[in-house]
C-alpha cells in the first residue's frame, strides 16, 4: 500500500461489524438514480431500510468484495448510504474513533494510529498540524 492509499482499502471491517441502517428515502426506489440500489437492502420499519447482511448476528454488507485485512472494496462506493460516508476511519483529521478500533479488533487487526506529520503532502496524514 502506498503512503497515499487509505487504510480502508486493505480494511473493511467496519462492513463487516455493524448494521448499516438508514433512511429509506436514501434508496433508488425514489427519483434519484445515485441512491443506494433498493435490490441491496432490506426493510427494518416503514421508515428504516438496512444494507443486506448487516442485520445479522455476524454482518457482512452484500456490497463488500474482497478479503477482510487484506484487500476490499465497496461496489457501491458512489451510492453508499449516509451511515458509510459519515464513518470515519481512526484518526482521520486527527480525530479517534472508537468504533473503527472496535471493528478493526473484531477481525484481529490492530487499531490505527495517528501517522506522523510528513509536511502536509500525504492526504491520510492523521495528525493534527502543530502549532507554533
Amino acid at each position: 500500500m502506498s503512503t497515499n492509499e487509505s487504510p480502508c482499502l486493505a480494511c473493511g471491517a467496519c462492513c463487516a461489524s455493524f448494521r448499516v441502517s438508514f433512511y429509506w428515502a436514501e434508496t433508488d426506489n425514489t427519483d434519484n438514480p445515485n441512491a443506494v440500489p433498493v435490490t441491496l437492502t432490506e426493510q427494518l420499519t416503514p421508515y428504516r431500510s438496512c444494507m443486506q447482511g448487516t442485520n445479522s448476528p455476524t454482518p457482512r454488507c452484500t456490497a463488500l468484495l474482497g478479503d477482510i485485512g487484506n484487500s476490499v472494496r465497496c461496489t457501491i462506493y458512489e451510492r453508499r448510504p449516509s451511515p458509510c460516508r459519515e464513518f470515519p476511519m481512526a484518526w482521520e483529521n486527527g480525530i479517534a474513533n472508537p468504533d473503527c478500533d472496535k471493528a478493526r479488533a473484531r477481525w484481529g487487526l490492530p487499531p490505527l494510529t495517528p501517522a506522523p506529520s510528513h509536511d502536509g503532502d500525504n492526504p491520510f496524514d492523521r495528525t493534527p498540524p502543530k502549532v507554533a
